[in-house]
C-alpha cells in the first residue's frame, strides 16, 4: 500500500471508518481545531461532531469548493487539521489537494485526504502535498464486497502516531482480512481502470436520459471541478451519483425496477450495485427530519430523496 501511495508508511485498520477515528485521536490534541467538508461520509461527520466536542475539540465546515471559507477557517482558528474527501460522498465533488495542502501549510495545520472513492490507482493525494491518506480497504481495494478493512498512509512520523494510539485501542485487522486485502490488491490496477470506463460510459448514458434530472460524476464536463479531476486524477472512479426527474415514490421504484445492479450500500467490487442513500445511508436523517434534518446542507447540490448511488463493476 506504501508502494501505492508513495507514502514512507502505512498502518492497517480494521475498518474505513476506525482508521478516520484513529488519526483523528492521535493527530488532533485536546482543544484543538479542524476543518471539515459538508459534503462527507454521514459515520465521519457524526462522530466529529459528537465525539470530538468531549475533548474540547471544535471544527468549522465549508463548503467543498469553498476556497474563501477555508481560508478564513485557517487565520481566524487554530487549525491542526483539515480533514476532507475527494472525490467527496454522496456528490463527488473534488478538492485542488496541492491548492490547500498549500494553503494549509502555511498555517501549519496538516491534511488529510479521504481517498476512498478515488482509489490509489486514480490518485496520488500525498504526491500533491497531502501529509495523510485514508481509505477504506474494504471498497476498491479489496474488491470483492467480503472484507473490511481500512488504512493510513503517509510520512512516517504522522503514521506512527497513529500506530501508537491504534496498539493501545485495538481495531485489529484479522489475518484472513488481511490475506482477502491482499489478494484484492493483485488485481486492484486492472479492476480499477474497467471500472473507470464502464462508470463513465453509465454516466454519459444516463446525462442524456430524459428521465434523469441530474448527474454527479468529475468525468464529466458538467461536473463543477471536472478540471480539478482532470489534473489530478488519472481516472475518475466506479461511483455514479444521480437524481431521478421525480419524487421519493418514483424514485423507489426506478430503484426496485433495475436488473443487473444489487442493492446495497457500498462499491468498488466486481458487481454493479445501487443504492438509494435516503432510505440506507441517510435513512434516520431522512425519515426523523423529513429530508431537511441536522445534515440537511449535505444536499446543497441535490435532492435526498432523489439520488442515487451506481457503482459498476464489470
Amino acid at each position: 500500500m506504501s508502494a501505492l501511495e508513495k507514502a514512507e508508511s502505512t498502518v492497517f485498520v480494521a475498518s474505513g471508518m476506525y482508521a478516520a477515528v484513529a488519526m483523528l485521536s492521535a493527530l488532533v490534541p485536546a482543544g484543538g481545531h479542524i476543518v471539515t467538508t459538508t459534503d462527507c461520509y454521514r459515520k465521519t461527520r457524526i462522530y466529529m461532531e459528537t465525539e470530538l466536542p468531549k475533548r474540547g475539540i471544535s471544527m468549522t465546515v465549508i463548503r467543498p469548493a469553498d476556497m474563501d471559507a477555508l481560508q478564513n477557517a485557517l487565520d481566524n482558528n487554530n487549525v491542526s487539521l483539515f480533514f476532507t474527501e475527494t472525490p467527496t460522498n454522496p456528490f463527488l465533488r473534488c478538492i485542488d489537494i496541492e491548492h490547500v495542502s498549500n494553503m494549509c501549510h502555511s498555517k501549519g495545520a496538516l491534511l488529510c485526504i479521504d481517498s476512498t472513492f478515488a482509489s490509489p490507482i486514480n490518485q496520488k493525494a500525498l504526491t500533491l502535498g497531502a501529509d495523510l491518506v485514508i481509505h477504506s480497504a474494504t471498497k476498491y481495494i479489496a474488491g470483492h464486497n467480503d472484507v473490511i478493512g481500512g488504512c493510513v498512509s503517509g510520512r512516517d512520523e504522522l503514521v506512527s502516531k497513529v500506530r501508537i494510539y491504534h496498539h493501545v485501542v485495538g481495531g485489529v485487522l484479522n489475518p484472513n482480512a488481511a490475506y482477502l486485502i491482499l489478494r484484492g490488491m493483485k488485481t486492484l490496477h486492472l479492476r480499477v481502470q474497467c471500472q473507470n470506463n464502464t462508470a463513465l460510459r453509465m454516466a454519459q448514458f444516463l446525462e442524456e436520459h430524459l428521465k434523469i434530472a441530474r448527474v454527479y460524476y468529475p468525468g464529466l464536463p458538467s461536473h463543477p471541478e471536472h478540471h480539478i479531476a482532470k489534473s489530478q486524477m488519472t481516472g475518475f472512479g466506479g461511483v455514479v451519483s444521480f437524481e431521478v426527474a421525480g419524487d421519493f415514490d418514483a424514485t423507489r421504484k426506478f430503484i426496485d425496477s433495475v436488473k443487473i445492479p444489487y442493492h446495497a450500500p457500498s462499491f468498488g467490487g466486481c458487481e454493479s450495485i445501487i443504492d438509494q442513500p435516503a432510505i440506507m445511508s441517510y435513512c434516520s436523517v431522512a425519515y426523523k427530519q423529513g429530508f431537511k434534518g441536522a445534515e440537511g446542507h449535505l444536499w446543497d447540490q441535490g435532492q435526498p430523496d432523489q439520488v442515487q448511488h451506481w457503482s459498476g463493476g464489470f
